[in-house]
């Protein structure tokens, strides 16, 4: 029996130390590669999303561009339309007064504002000139007409295709009003000539301007003399308050 001798295996500390910080070191730029990845990835990602995001506003954009000027206006009050027509219906179900429950629901502010607004659309500042007369004159009278549909549609059997007359139609001077008519307009005239009886011109008053008269009738004097001589006399005006008058 012969005996076998082996070569023994010797197993050294620091070449286990070694592998493992190699393979440490394998992981770690593993892990980087992979982070730089998905780096990469959420970058092209947002880039993605904000160039979606881009077209969209370019597509709403040329939209609006496509539409007319007064379409948010116009959308603004076609909205309001609907929701009065959806709270009139609904009043109308329940059996209320739409025009009671509109005013029980507008505030204390809203109502000043309105009747401040209202003020300022057809001031009346007195009288300032005949053509500014005869257009307030006109707008008051246009307001009070109410239109006679049953009259309009009789007078439309009677006139025919001349109703809407042409450059070859002969009416004019053909229309003979309704006693009706002349006496509405009687009356309105009656009633212009009792109110201009009664009426004295309203001058506007202005509370910040300067008190520069001692009575009425030196104020109504110093008017007058502004009136004629205030563009002549403005700068000497103007260095008596300052105090360097020559």
């Amino acid at each position: 029996m012969c005996t076998q001798w082996r070569t023994p295996v010797f197993y050294s500390p620091m070449a286990s130390v070694s592998a493992s910080v190699s393979d440490e070191q394998t992981e770690s730029a593993a892990s980087q590669k992979r982070e730089e990845r998905l780096r990469k990835f959420r970058e092209l990602h947002i880039l993605n999303e904000a160039r979606n995001l881009n077209h969209k506003e370019v597509v709403e954009e040329d939209k609006r561009l496509k539409l007319p000027t007064n379409w948010e206006a116009k959308k603004a009050r076609l909205e309001w339309e609907l929701m009065t027509d959806e709270k009139k219906k609904e009043c109308a179900a329940k059996g209320e007064d739409y025009d009671r429950v509109k005013l029980l629901e507008i505030g204390a502010e809203d109502a000043e504002r309105w009747e401040r607004k209202k003020k300022k659309k057809n001031p009346d500042p007195g009288f300032s000139g005949y053509a500014e007369a005869q257009l307030r004159q006109y707008q008051r009278l246009t307001k009070q007409i109410k239109p006679d549909m049953d009259g309009y549609e009789r007078q439309r059997e009677q006139c025919g295709e001349d109703f809407h007359p042409t450059s070859n139609s002969l009416i004019h001077g053909t229309h003979v009003p309704s006693k009706e008519g002349i006496d509405r307009m009687v009356e309105d005239v009656e009633k212009q000539i009792e109110k201009r009886a009664k009426y004295s011109r309203r001058r506007a008053y202005n509370d910040d301007a300067d008190i520069d008269y001692i009575n009425e009738r030196n104020a109504k004097f110093n008017k007058k003399a502004e009136r004629f001589y205030g563009k002549y006399t403005a700068e000497i005006k103007q260095n008596l308050e300052r105090g360097t008058a020559v």
